[in-house]
């Protein structure tokens, strides 16, 4: 009979045969998430069935090498960049629960998360992370129904003027129980949530219009456009000018997978 010890070894044996590509390859039986990984350059170095099926990619061979500029909305895919850089350097992200938009168009809830990729010697060499569709998971979902209503009616109202009383009004919760399901299911206050919809229409106006900056910080619900600036470079990491001076440099440079 093997002694515990033994079995350890064993079992370390077992992990040090497998291959890579048997490991990353788990990934393509759990439906309803996203796996990647990439370089430390932001390309795609490998993604699960899931992921190519919900960006519309026909098979791995026509995402290796190419980013996320290649696949995403130019806004949407500098959030993602920066994540990256972000990982690389240190952070981790958890669960972060989001709202994004699924293959109909509709919008639904997904959490994901993301980890640096270190080689045997400890060095970071790129990243990985997984994104779920939580439209299965019924315990977080009914979690998740308790700030429906008050998302939705920011993603609609966000460039109008929004007090906290309006929202826990169209949640029928108290200011109180408003900002508690904030924290438990988003990570943030009602006030956090609201100020980054805002930004993230921003972002995405600065790339698909001409309209100044100042005009499209007004479009958002920011009066103040000293503070739009100093928020959306705490967010993004670029003023509002840097970032559409950059954007335009990439829309020239990267192309499309076909």
């Amino acid at each position: 009979m093997l002694k515990n010890n033994d079995k350890n070894i064993e079992g370390q044996h077992l992990l040090n045969d497998l291959s890579i590509k048997q490991v990353i390859e788990v990934f393509d039986l759990m439906p309803d998430t996203k796996f990647w990984i990439k370089d430390l350059e932001g390309n795609f170095v490998h993604v699960n069935k899931y992921f190519l099926e919900h960006s519309g990619i026909r098979s791995l061979s026509n995402i290796i090498g190419y980013n996320d500029n290649h696949i995403a909305a130019a806004h949407i895919a500098e959030q993602f960049i920066v994540d990256d850089k972000k990982v690389i350097q240190g952070h981790v992200v958890n669960d972060r629960l989001e709202m994004n938009s699924i293959k109909n168009g509709k919008l639904s809830w997904f959490t994901t998360s993301k980890r640096a990729l270190r080689n045997q010697s400890g060095e970071v060499v790129g990243t990985y992370g997984i994104t779920r569709h939580l439209n299965k998971t019924s315990e977080v979902l009914s979690g998740l129904n308790a700030v429906q209503s008050p998302v939705e009616y920011i993603k609609n109202n966000y460039m109008n003027d929004i007090c906290i009383n309006q929202l826990a009004g169209v949640a029928h919760l108290s200011v109180s129980a408003l900002e508690r399901r904030f924290k438990k299911y988003l990570a943030k206050t009602p006030k956090q949530f609201l100020n980054e919809i805002r930004l993230e229409n921003a972002r995405r106006l600065l790339v698909e219009s001409n309209r100044s900056i100042s005009d499209i910080a007004n479009a958002t619900g920011f009066s103040d456009h000293s503070y739009f600036s100093k928020q959306f470079k705490k967010m993004f990491d670029q003023l509002p000018s840097q970032f559409r001076e950059s954007q335009i440099t990439a829309q020239t440079s990267e192309r499309k997978i076909p």
